[in-house]
């Protein structure tokens, strides 16, 4: 594969999960890709079942962000390093907000099809890094 298109592909990723584009979900996510987060149970699908992540956390980091700030590309599957930030407005978990602002580690390490469009997800655990920020699990 273009590691350069694979690159781009990327970059738009990023724009997506900082605007929640549905449509550029769509684009970018075929619609039977799984992605595994440690934040659900079991796996959601496509660009929409991806953006729900965004959602769920938008709730209680209404300002989160991510930064693309490293990506390893080899045949069709990408590694990414990302930050995440944002500041604890919204009951998180059961845990009223705090005003606490975080910033967190991410690996994502994704597949592409021929027509470079994600084909899966599987997110490294970070999710423990939010909860150490906002001091419930030191």
């Amino acid at each position: 594969m273009d590691l350069a298109i694979l690159k781009n592909q990327m970059k738009k990723f990023e724009t997506m999960v900082n605007t929640a584009n549905v449509e550029l979900a769509n684009e970018l996510v075929d619609p039977n890709a799984p992605f595994f987060t440690p934040a659900f149970p079991e796996p959601v699908y496509g660009g929409e079942g991806y953006l729900s992540l965004v959602f769920w956390l938008r709730k209680s980091f209404s300002n989160v962000q991510w930064k693309l700030e490293e990506m390893i590309a080899e045949d069709n599957k990408v590694a990414v390093r990302w930050t995440c930030s944002g500041t604890h407005d919204g009951e998180f978990m059961g845990i009223p907000a705090t005003g606490k602002s975080f910033s967190a580690s991410f690996m994502n390490f994704y597949a592409f099809n021929e027509q470079y469009k994600v084909i899966s997800d599987t997110a490294a655990e970070g999710m423990i890094a939010i909860l150490r920020a906002l001091g419930v699990n030191p």
